[in-house]
């Protein structure tokens, strides 16, 4: 069976595929247990009747809050496979980041672990809990509570029993709600179907020219859109999956030399951590013919020490939440240039244009917002019909909020944003969330968040604070303010105290303008 069958497949029907075509090949290896495709599917089948019996039904929000860890794929395909829909959200948010997407999803079941990335979960969702009533079952993975059910527990209870029928409509049935922050703070409900993201993977599948003989390194959290993708393409591939819970670069070059994987894929940090390390020509990479990255910008130096240093070909790509990642990938055949200065051009079943504030079209290489239309684009953001109609027309064309130029020959270049997201190592961090949060400081009058350039992150975090007349605030006691309220990621690596921040006459603040201040006038030591 050819990948090309995959597409109008449900992400459940994925693994049916590779369990009848290869049952006995290894697909997960997570450093302590290896698992056949075969094994997989039985555990995801053990796991989707555990949730049947206890009254998980289709349509109902699974909530899934977990390291890099194999349950994590079960779940994947178990949700999938009661017609359920998978509501995937960050290890690192605090208490009331969790609370609303489990209030404003609806989920009804959330699995988790005790504690992860300095985060108390099991505190943190006993007391969403008290508040929500949605929320009926806590459901806990590698650790036992008598107060709760369990990943185990429903793996026994689901065994020897028959899945009930599920129908689905891989078009217009929802099968992922992803949350992504915007502009106004509080993050948004992507909804994406089967069809969105199976067939959105099948192509980028068929662009990588990927086979069941190759090995991909899992260092991407799975609850990001990327991280789904690179779970749906291991089943759709019949591949094999290295799992690496917490990246570290020395612990990755081990795991590529002895798994001998072939596709490494990753934000430009991770490239840049492993080709600096001090043991990186100790280790033998020769299995690896293929490096992919997204998420930030990389320049031309470090594509090249890829290409020469790690003996491999460079695919840049480019994608969103909202469309269910991949847009654009550059080619095989294109130059190093063309490699770190676009993100390629458009894939099949993608369209793209690139218009003015009217959203008329510009000309070629002119700068505009990249608007596009494409095969993973979201049915909308859940319960928001204002918002999906701004980011979204009649005809079904995406505004992406990116800046960017198309050359004659198809090749975008991203230039800005207009909505001021800040990349971080490859997370996303939107300003407008955490501005509002050091507004709430009592000493606090205006606060205004910019992205500096990095050397290792591409970017870093820095908020300028003005306090109220007469207060008095140290960096430190702003930092613990801001560092209990969000992920640790989001917390800024930098704050500078200021007396005004640059304004337009309608009191905008010119974020521009505060970027060259802080960096020309050296406020802040960057690397």
């Amino acid at each position: 069976m050819t990948l090309k069958s995959c597409y109008g497949m449900s992400v459940a029907q994925l693994l049916e595929k590779a369990d009848r075509s290869s049952p006995n090949k290894e697909i997960i290896y997570d450093g302590i247990r290896r698992m056949s495709i075969h094994d997989l599917h039985t555990e995801v089948n053990e796991v989707a009747l555990g949730l049947s019996q206890i009254g998980i039904k289709p349509g109902d929000r699974v909530a899934v809050s977990l390291p890099i860890w194999y349950e994590f794929i079960v779940l994947v395909f178990a949700i999938a496979k009661i017609g359920a829909i998978l509501v995937p959200f960050s290890t690192r948010y605090k208490e009331k980041e969790v609370e609303h997407v489990l209030q404003d999803s609806g989920t009804k079941a959330v699995f988790f672990t005790q504690q992860v990335d300095k985060v108390n979960q099991l505190d943190q969702l006993q007391s969403i809990k008290k508040r929500l009533k949605s929320l009926e079952y806590l459901i806990a993975v590698r650790f036992e509570n008598e107060k709760m059910k369990s990943y185990q527990g429903l793996r026994e209870l689901g065994r020897g029993r028959e899945l009930p029928e599920v129908k689905l409509d891989v078009k217009e049935d929802v099968y992922a709600l992803l949350y992504t922050s915007g502009t106004t703070g509080k993050p948004k409900g992507v909804m994406l179907t089967h069809n969105n993201l199976v067939d959105n993977v099948v192509t980028s599948l068929l662009i990588l020219r990927a086979t069941r003989d190759d090995v991909f390194l899992h260092a991407a959290p799975y609850f990001h859109i990327m991280g789904l993708v690179y779970i749906l393409r291991l089943v759709a591939c019949e591949g094999k999956a290295v799992l690496l819970e917490t990246y570290k670069a020395e612990k990755a070059l081990e795991l590529m030399e002895q798994e001998k994987v072939t596709v490494h894929t990753g934000v430009p940090t991770l490239y840049a951590l492993e080709l600096n390390h001090p043991s990186f020509k100790s280790y033998d990479l020769s299995s690896l013919r293929l490096a992919t990255m997204a998420g930030a910008p990389c320049p031309v130096e470090m594509i090249r020490r890829v290409k020469t240093e790690m003996g491999v070909q460079v695919l840049v790509s480019y994608g969103m939440t909202e469309t269910s990642a991949m847009l654009t990938f550059t080619d095989f055949e294109d130059d190093d240039i063309i490699q770190a200065e676009t993100v390629g051009r458009v894939v099949p079943g993608v369209e793209a244009k690139i218009v003015d504030d009217n959203r008329q079209d510009v000309a070629a290489g002119e700068v505009g917002e990249l608007a596009v239309r494409s095969i993973g684009l979201m049915q909308g953001y859940y319960n928001l019909p204002d918002i999906t109609r701004q980011a979204m027309d009649d005809e079904r064309w995406f505004f992406t909020g990116d800046l960017a130029t198309m050359d004659e020959k198809g090749y975008i270049r991203i230039v800005g944003r207009k909505k001021d997201m800040i990349i971080r190592g490859g997370y996303n961090i939107y300003p407008n969330e955490l501005e509002e949060i050091f507004c709430t400081h009592p000493l606090v009058s205006d606060a205004a968040i910019v992205g500096l350039p990095d050397s290792v992150l591409g970017e870093v975090s820095c908020a300028a604070i003005v306090l109220k007349p007469e207060c008095i605030a140290t960096v430190l006691e702003l930092k613990t303010f801001i560092k209990n309220q969000v992920a640790d990621y989001k917390v800024p690596d930098h704050i500078v105290l200021m007396n005004a921040l640059p304004k337009t006459a309608s009191e905008k603040t010119q974020k521009f303008i505060l970027k060259d201040i802080i960096m020309n006038e050296k406020m802040v030591n960057l690397r």
